[in-house]
């Protein structure tokens, strides 16, 4: 963009079209933003729904449009957000789907259509790339596509930095240890985080925004507000007691998973506890035994419910149904299962799964229940043996309905 000449001499043709993708909220169109900004070109910018009219032919028309503008100011940005609106695979239906099939059309037409001498480039931004028709992604129109990941903990850290500039900080605020805290959070969820620690701040009547504030913005966005009022009668009390009890403990004896930060009773959106655990480190990959040991601390909550009280409630619903896609996802994506062997049998439509034959499918379901059940054991075997314990912090959540990790760590000293 800023010295076209050098390239061309080289022979080398200017990227026509740039795809950003990633989850909402990673910063896609910011990114946009700032490379015109760096470039110091015109930017023009359009959503794909703008496009999309209820008359026929519109959306065409704003295509030739869009692009009669760009010529006319190259070099120049153009910035589609949200392509997926019009760049969704085409189809042969009637109606609406004809009007975004010519839209798409024209937008390929377009793209094939500029002079080598016109410097556009078309960037563009959805988070549904597998939507998009693959004409669109063919090389020469969007042949770069540049994936805009969740940030790491170095990025989180200046981005919680941006965001608490014009926020008044108290000095015990460590944006590193919150930072810490919040893996997997994307740009915008820091912001928010922020923001709402600012709103909690000034209703408890703080003078600056304290780390207690933005601990438990953490929490109100990640499990639900507090809600002090419901009222909870004692037999389910100590039902959630010995359920986040449970989980809390189990996963202490498990040498894969993330050290306790906090077990509470009082209810918080849905859930009526809930066990929270640090996570200091940014993960790509997960290792097979640390699949299992997930599901044997997701089974903590159940297997101390049928332990102390020889009942199960609902209460695990949430546990069972996470655990069951962990259970799901090793043998039929990661291919970590003995029987089944190194296979993936991710398939886009179910009657797919037919290739591999009844046994195979039958054989998924009893791999899936056989591992449940063995996590379900473990966590069982893990509180019978330390019982005392698991009564310890029950008793205590009972008295206190809150535990920080130190308090947590003394059970075990």
């Amino acid at each position: 963009m800023k010295k076209p000449d050098e390239y061309i001499k080289m022979g080398a043709k200017i990227p026509k079209g740039i795809l950003l993708y990633g989850k909402p909220g990673t910063g896609k169109t910011l990114i946009a933003k700032a490379i015109a900004g760096e470039a110091g070109v015109p930017f023009i910018s359009m959503s794909g729904s703008e496009f999309i009219e209820m008359f026929a032919g519109l959306g065409a028309s704003r295509v030739r449009k869009l692009f009669e503008k760009a010529k006319k100011m190259a070099p120049c940005i153009v910035f589609i957000d949200e392509i997926d609106a019009i760049g969704s695979r085409r189809t042969s239906n009637s109606g609406a789907e004809s009007e975004n099939n010519q839209t798409l059309n024209q937008l390929l037409v377009e793209m094939d259509g500029f002079e080598t001498s016109e410097t556009i480039i078309v960037l563009a931004a959805t988070n549904r790339p597998e939507m998009l028709d693959k004409a669109l992604l063919r090389p020469g129109r969007f042949d770069r596509q540049i994936t805009i990941p969740a940030p790491d903990l170095n990025g989180r850290v200046e981005i919680l930095k941006l965001h608490s500039k014009d926020k008044k900080l108290a000095e015990d605020v460590n944006l590193k240890e919150i930072a810490g805290d919040t893996a997997g959070f994307t740009g915008a969820e820091l912001s928010n985080v922020l923001n709402e620690a600012a709103i909690l701040a000034t209703k408890e009547r703080h003078d600056a925004i304290q780390n207690i504030d933005i601990e438990n913005a953490v929490r109100k966005i990640t499990v639900g507000l507090e809600k002090h009022n419901r009222v909870v009668s004692d037999k389910d009390k100590k039902l959630t007691a010995y359920h986040e009890a449970g989980h809390a403990v189990v996963s202490r004896y498990l040498s894969t998973q993330n050290d306790v930060k906090e077990v509470s009773i009082i209810p918080r959106g849905l859930a009526g506890g809930y066990t929270m655990y640090r996570t200091n480190e940014d993960k790509f990959y997960v290792s097979r035994t640390e699949l299992l040991e997930k599901m044997v601390a997701l089974m903590g909550g159940r297997a101390a419910e049928k332990l102390v009280l020889n009942e199960i409630s609902t209460g695990a619903s949430n546990d069972l149904e996470v655990a069951t896609g962990i259970a799901r996802d090793m043998l039929t994506i990661y291919g970590m299962s003995d029987s089944l062997g190194p296979v993936s049998l991710k398939v886009d439509e179910a009657y797919e799964l037919q290739l591999f034959g009844e046994e195979v499918v039958n054989e998924v379901g009893n791999q899936i229940r056989l591992l449940i059940e063995n996590a379900y054991v473990t966590a069982q075997k893990l509180l019978s043996e330390h019982r005392d314990i698991l009564d310890n912090v029950a008793n205590t959540l009972l008295e206190k309905e809150k535990i920080t990790s130190e308090e947590f760590e003394k059970f075990f000293n």
